[in-house]
């Protein structure tokens, strides 16, 4: 064996391995540190870029899903004031019912007068307020008051820009009743007022008319027909809650799925850049072990050198 002062190959040799065995227990103790097998390009150019794709994919998931659930409420704030406006419409109807009884009586038909016209006043203002961040799907133009901005409302049901549209109910509305001309208010479209105002309350109904001593039923067919009205009116929005149904299963269906979208985009990305924590962590307890006999075996090679000076003594 030569020795030598000015080259100590096993110095050299030590060094080195000791070297790589640093650089190895610095990215094992990233991984560990982040959860991360592939946290910069450097890492993994591939996975890393695949990885930010799929990246953006889950933020734009995310966004879709956000807007899944604001348009549920908006279909939910609509669905209870359609369903309280069906409250009121049972009550029209009741009193309704009783007219034909108190015909002649212009006292009883006054305050059944008043009775009908508060009711169509809660009708308006319960479409009127069933508005959220200005969409409203009960109102009859964005004049209607209270900030209303739109009458129908589109949402993105997927990452590739899908979308569906529901559209406001005061046309269906319009079509079920067979009311005549262009609904001024919800009442209007119901056919249980005209030539109502936008945004304003009604004062009369379609039921009776005149005042004091000429209060009167209206129309003709007498009380049937006025019944008839309401029933007409209750079927219409009826039909406006079960096409609500229809879109909020929709929107639930669709809302299910862009979650499962979601986990599974997280769990490919994760399958690219995640760490085995559990392999992580075996190898750190490995390379810290190697490290440190690597550091004895360069103390051991350096020391080989003051060796030489036995030699002389």
């Amino acid at each position: 064996m030569t020795l030598s002062i000015n080259t100590n190959t096993s110095s050299m040799v030590a060094l080195e391995t000791l070297s790589a065995t640093g650089k190895e227990l610095s990215a094992t103790e990233n991984a560990v540190s982040t959860g991360k097998k592939v946290s910069t390009a450097a890492d993994s150019p591939a996975a890393f870029g695949i990885s930010s794709q799929i990246g953006g994919d889950i933020a734009g998931q995310s966004a879709v899903n956000d807007g899944l659930s604001y348009a549920s409420q908006v279909v939910s704030s609509t669905t209870t004031a359609a369903n309280s406006i069906i409250s009121v419409l049972q009550s029209v109807q009741n009193a309704v019912t009783g007219l034909e009884n108190n015909e002649g009586n212009t006292t009883s038909l006054g305050q059944i007068n008043d009775e009908l016209n508060g009711y169509m006043k809660q009708i308006d203002t319960i479409a009127r307020d069933a508005t959220v961040k200005g969409i409203n799907l009960l109102a009859t133009s964005t004049k209607d008051g209270l900030g209303i901005t739109a009458t129908n409302m589109t949402y993105v049901t997927g990452l590739q820009g899908d979308t569906q549209t529901i559209s406001g109910f005061t046309a269906s509305i319009v079509a079920d009743t067979g009311a005549s001309g262009t609904a001024g208010s919800l009442t209007d479209a119901l056919g249980l007022t005209t030539g109502s105002t936008v945004g304003v309350n009604p004062t009369s109904n379609l039921f009776l008319t005149g005042t004091g001593a000429s209060i009167a039923l209206a129309g003709t067919g007498g009380g049937a027909a006025l019944i008839d009205l309401v029933k007409n009116a209750i079927t219409a929005m009826t039909n406006v809650t079960s096409q609500l149904g229809s879109n909020s299963k929709m929107i639930t269906q669709m809302s299910s799925f862009g979650q499962a979208q979601a986990d599974d985009l997280t769990a490919a990305s994760g399958a690219l850049t995640d760490a085995d924590m559990s392999a992580e962590s075996a190898k750190l307890t490995s390379l810290q072990t190697k490290q440190s006999l690597g550091i004895k075996s360069l103390s051991i090679a350096n020391n080989s050198s003051q060796n030489i000076l036995s030699l002389f003594q």
